[in-house]
């Protein structure tokens, strides 16, 4: 599958180039960008990759997919172009302003033909892949409270704006990985911490909330405001608790200038450090990492386009969070639970 990237910032720069050379079955064969630096560092890292000053040019040039990791405000019509031209996408998140936006840009996919995912790969970060191992043993039982936190001390990175915040941003992953693990949720509450930069106030930390319908709660939060970095999990069952920290091990590897191609056997393990602690009535034991590995997204959605088997990550997924983002937003505007 050939492959082009639209915007070469930090996101296409770190979290889809390096993962897009890492996947079986997927080229990168060029990348949309106008900024001087962000074409100097193109061609400082990547020799001869061709560069495109649009998505239209790009789509001229022949590709059989895109993904499209621009500023949030201008995804839905560069998705639209690349949906009109027939070409396969993968849109970053947050995926679209509102659920329902989000609902009518699948439609236009179906109607084309074409396919269409949402990049929440972090379903396969070490932690989580360890954590949902633990849950398929069975050895937890009824679960009853999943807990997630991801503190960043990284304030330069906030957005505003109505499509910025870290809600939309760190919350987009951390409500798909808590819907993944435990399905539809049916009540939202959400509390938001705000801040005023220089292009307008945002929110720069949350703390969710989240009843499913299967009886789990899950409570999520994330900061990067507080001058903390840190990653907690914790799960609590009829019948035990696992407990881990976590690194968010493959962002450091990657920025430490390690790529998945180069390394596949030993990819994205957590280091020892980091491995959870399961508590049963049999006693306590480790729980080494499992791998996880960005690029397996990637292998997924060309195997997805080649053979019609369903994408890594459906947009009925992503419409999911949205609501929930949506509730969450309100929840703290009114100072209420909201019911989904």
């Amino acid at each position: 599958m050939r492959i082009g990237l639209v915007g070469y910032g930090g996101g296409g720069r770190w979290f889809h180039a390096p993962y897009i050379d890492g996947a079986d079955g997927v080229e990168l064969v060029g990348v949309v960008t106008r900024s001087p630096e962000r074409i100097a560092e193109l061609h400082a890292e990547r020799p001869g990759m061709p560069v495109y000053a649009s998505l239209t040019d790009l789509l001229a040039a022949g590709v059989d997919a895109v993904a499209i990791t621009t500023p949030p405000q201008t995804r839905r019509e560069l998705v639209l172009e690349a949906i009109a031209a027939g070409v396969h996408v993968v849109a970053d998140k947050p995926f679209a302003p509102s659920a329902a936006a989000a609902a009518e840009l699948g439609e236009a996919a179906d109607a084309a033909g074409v396919r269409l995912s949402v990049y929440h790969q972090r379903r396969r970060d070490a932690d989580i892949q360890t954590l949902k191992h633990v849950l398929d043993g069975g050895e937890l039982g009824r679960i009853q409270r999943f807990s997630s936190i991801f503190d960043l001390d990284e304030p330069g990175t906030l957005e505003a704006g109505p499509h910025g915040g870290l809600l939309r941003d760190l919350g987009s992953h951390l409500v798909d990985q808590a819907l993944w693990l435990f399905g539809p949720v049916r009540w939202v509450s959400a509390h938001l911490e705000w801040v005023d930069l220089p292009e307008g106030r945002t929110d720069a930390g949350f703390a969710l909330r989240l009843d499913h319908a299967s009886g789990t709660a899950s409570f999520l939060s994330a900061s990067k405001l507080n001058r903390v970095v840190r990653r907690v999990l914790e799960l609590y069952g009829a019948d035990g608790a696992y407990l881990a920290t976590g690194s968010d091990v493959q962002t450091g590897a990657i920025k430490a200038g390690l790529r998945p191609r180069d390394h596949r056997a030993t990819w994205g393990y957590e280091p020892e450090q980091h491995w959870g602690r399961l508590y049963t009535a049999a006693g306590e034991r480790v729980v080494p990492s499992v791998q996880g590995n960005h690029a397996d997204y990637y292998t997924a959605f060309a195997r997805a386009v080649a053979d019609g088997s369903e994408v890594p990550v459906p947009v009925a997924d992503a419409v999911q969070v949205l609501a929930v983002l949506d509730a969450a937003r309100a929840s703290a505007e009114e100072h209420r639970t909201v019911e989904l």
